[in-house]
């Protein structure tokens, strides 16, 4: 009988155990973003590290769009910001999205829907360079909707991210 206490007690622990490391992987290569603060999935030292296979290997999302700094219709692939939002546990309101070179936004949690930004991987098929405003690039679909054509989300749409912060 204690023994049959003791297996359910054990299993009430481990299955209520969070989001470890277990469930996001680890980074084999080159890292490209780097998300921490109110998170609940981690998979380094109090951070969510992806490199660029770990990004793929959520779902993507492909954005057919028109940019203020391209030429023309583009083809962007990557991953939904609500599905890394989710993925992670955020609970913070606002994301501050930092680039390569320390250029910072922040993105309330509220951009964060179905059918929103994606942060890209791909543009038109292929990875991006730095010089192409890689890797990782937050887009909206501008032509989908008019109020993404605003300076505000314009203001949203950084490229060579590298880091988020989720901000209570």
């Amino acid at each position: 009988m204690l023994s049959s206490l003791l297996r359910a007690l054990l299993f009430v622990t481990i299955t209520t155990v969070p989001v470890r490391a277990d469930d996001l992987g680890v980074a084999k290569g080159e890292i490209l973003l780097t998300v921490w603060g109110a998170i609940e999935s981690t998979n380094a030292d109090g951070v969510a590290q992806f490199d660029l296979a770990m990004l793929k290997a959520l779902d993507d999302t492909v954005i057919k769009t028109s940019t203020i700094w391209t030429d023309g219709t583009h083809s962007f692939q990557g991953v939904a910001l609500n599905d890394l939002v989710s993925r992670l546990g955020v609970q913070g309101k606002t994301l501050r999205a930092t680039a390569i070179n320390d250029y910072a936004v922040e993105i309330p949690i509220s951009d964060a829907v179905k059918g929103g930004p994606i942060i890209a991987y791909m543009l038109d098929g292929e990875t991006m360079s730095v010089r192409e405003k890689g890797p990782l690039w937050i887009v909206y679909p501008y032509d989908l909707n008019q109020a993404y054509r605003s300076e505000v989300i314009y203001s949203r749409s950084i490229w060579q991210l590298d880091r988020i912060e989720a901000l209570d």
